[in-house]
């Protein structure tokens, strides 16, 4: 295809990107994302259709045995540097270097008895963001690798998009294991492909070059469709599936285009002072981006953040880098969904893929551990101020009963409306549970 430009510098390649989305294998195009509402089996199963998910994904592994689960009378070669300080709520200690997010403690609510059996990140990656232990033949590498659709892409088959917006968005990036699977590509996330706290920020398949006005965009748009009608309408008359495809493509500009859209991902809009809260850091304006969406109407966002894989230096990566950007942009979501009044139907969920080892190595590190984790929940209907479970006293594992990703699947479905007990079938007939033998966490609600 020619990239000859037009005038102002506009391509007929850069047209059809903004109108199909010109996105990689495992990410929606915008006409697909259109076709979604058709794929969608429905309303929520319980009439629900006001609750959103917001995934703050900390890629490589939060290590909850120095932030939510901390063991200060343990060993020292177990129980590390840092010291728990009290939050708002009696008796959930967090860590001294996550101040603001202890003074928000109400609005969450941890589970200290999660566990699975996998401390490698791919699988682990693929097991938290699906409900699904990955089966043999898994190859991490890949992506998407999902062997099960991830909870955004349930959510997008299920529910459907809301409004004018995707109903499932990835950003800054898409991580491998957020696909959709056997539910193909109008499950798909949309994914930003750029980071919000970018001075030059941009959503490259839904934003058209900032020089190019709606306006003018709408002049190229009856350019272009004079040269597709003139080189496609015999097979267009011919065949109804791409008569239909014509159909989303139009529609796919409208989204583009449209006011309500490009405002939701104008994260300038925002005041400075309210971005400054939020963190000038890809996790902050990420979960200040993440509240535009869902505010806009999006179902289910996934922020990935890295790199929570303190092999090295725990400590010290830790408390200069990674704990000051949390305890940041995560306490003020929480306090702006609040302020906002919508917190009731924005469940915030906050996880690694597993924790990291009780032990401090060599290294002053902490490595993989799957035995023990710390989920952090609230908001959508999530009851705040609860700690659930125990570790034992080293942090190795749960003491007593304890709570896997299924149980974590089973009860993001619910508060979404979603019947968790259905099934899909696969494009080769087989059904396929929407969760792996979870059970709702009863005592989150």
């Amino acid at each position: 295809m020619s990239t000859r430009r037009f005038c102002d510098g506009f391509s007929r390649r850069d047209m059809l990107r903004v109108g199909l989305g010109g996105m990689a294998a495992g990410q929606v195009t915008l006409p697909q994302l259109l076709q979604a509402g058709e794929h969608a089996a429905g309303r929520s199963a319980n009439g629900k259709d006001d609750v959103s998910l917001i995934v703050l994904f900390l890629k490589g592994g939060l290590s909850t045995i120095d932030t939510l689960d901390l063991k200060p009378d343990a060993p020292p070669e177990f129980r590390g540097d840092f010291q728990p300080v009290s939050s708002r709520v009696p008796g959930m200690d967090l860590c001294e270097h996550l101040p603001a997010l202890s003074q928000v403690a109400d609005h969450f609510s941890l589970l200290r008895h999660f566990t699975h059996t996998n401390s490698g990140h791919g699988p682990a990656d693929h097991w938290m963001l699906t409900g699904y232990a990955p089966l043999p033949g898994f190859n991490p590498s890949i992506s998407p690798n999902n062997q099960r659709p991830s909870h955004g892409s349930v959510i997008s088959r299920k529910l459907g998009p809301r409004g004018g917006v995707p109903p499932y968005v990835c950003l800054p990036k898409m991580h491998p294991s957020a696909g959709a699977a056997y539910l193909g590509s109008s499950a798909a996330p949309f994914v930003v492909n750029s980071d919000p706290s970018a001075a030059d920020f941009s959503v490259p398949d839904l934003m058209p070059p900032l020089e190019v006005d709606a306006g003018r965009l709408d002049d190229r748009r009856l350019l272009l469709g004079r040269i597709d009608r003139y080189r496609a309408s015999a097979e267009l008359t011919a065949n109804t599936k791409a008569r239909a495809l014509s159909t989303f493509q139009e529609k796919a500009f409208e989204l583009v285009t449209s006011a309500a859209t490009r405002t939701a991902f104008d994260i300038a809009r925002e005041p400075d002072e309210l971005r400054d809260r939020y963190g000038r850091h890809s996790l902050g304006q990420s979960c200040l981006m993440a509240r535009r969406l869902v505010e806009a109407g999006v179902r289910c966002v996934t922020i990935e953040h890295t790199n929570w894989d303190t092999h090295y230096n725990n400590f010290d990566v830790l408390k200069k880098d990674l704990l000051p950007q949390l305890d940041t942009g995560l306490p003020m979501l929480f306090r702006d969904l609040s302020e906002r009044g919508m917190l009731d139907s924005t469940l915030v969920l906050v996880m690694g893929e597993f924790g990291r080892t009780p032990r401090v190595n060599k290294d002053a590190g902490r490595d993989h551990w799957g035995p023990s984790n710390t989920i952090l929940l609230g908001g959508g209907g999530i009851r705040g101020g609860l700690v659930l479970g125990k570790t034992n006293s080293r942090g190795e594992r749960p003491e007593g009963p304890s709570v896997g990703p299924a149980d974590l699947s089973a009860t993001i479905f619910r508060q979404l409306g979603i019947d968790y007990t259905e099934e899909f079938i696969t494009p080769e007939g087989r059904p396929v549970a929407i969760v792996d033998d979870g059970h709702v966490i009863d005592e989150l609600l």
